[in-house]
């Protein structure tokens, strides 16, 4: 599967994922849920679907999807940790800097992690 292809793929399915996880984390914050819960239920929206569409469409193969038990455990470990990572940055943020700079700066941090999430996925997750 060519890399571009797979690139420009993930990152249309990764800017819906990002406007879904980025507009719950705001509403719930706006609602008053404290940031941890907000970011990790934002982060499960946007996940199941990155799960669905990445599977279907970014690293299908010949048509096939890839999804299924092995590939969404890996996608678990995976979010997991990439979770833990962006859920501490958004609390620092929210509690040094103020909630509107974490609404503003959670683009950036989830871009930056999506980064690594491409390589694991296209190398680990869907293979």
């Amino acid at each position: 599967m060519s890399l571009l292809r797979q690139g420009s793929h993930f990152v249309l399915v990764g800017g819906a994922q990002l406007a879904l996880d980025w507009a719950l984390f705001v509403a719930q914050t706006a609602l008053g849920v404290p940031t941890v819960p907000a970011n990790l239920i934002s982060r499960i929206g946007g996940a199941s679907l990155g799960f669905w569409l990445n599977g279907r469409i970014t690293f299908a193969a010949e048509g096939q999807p890839r999804l299924g038990g092995t590939r969404l455990l890996r996608f678990v470990i995976v979010w997991l940790v990439l979770t833990a990572i962006s859920t501490v940055l958004m609390d620092l943020l929210s509690h040094q800097l103020g909630l509107q700079t974490a609404w503003l700066a959670k683009p950036v941090v989830e871009g930056g992690l999506a980064v690594v999430s491409f390589f694991l996925a296209r190398n680990w997750i869907y293979r």
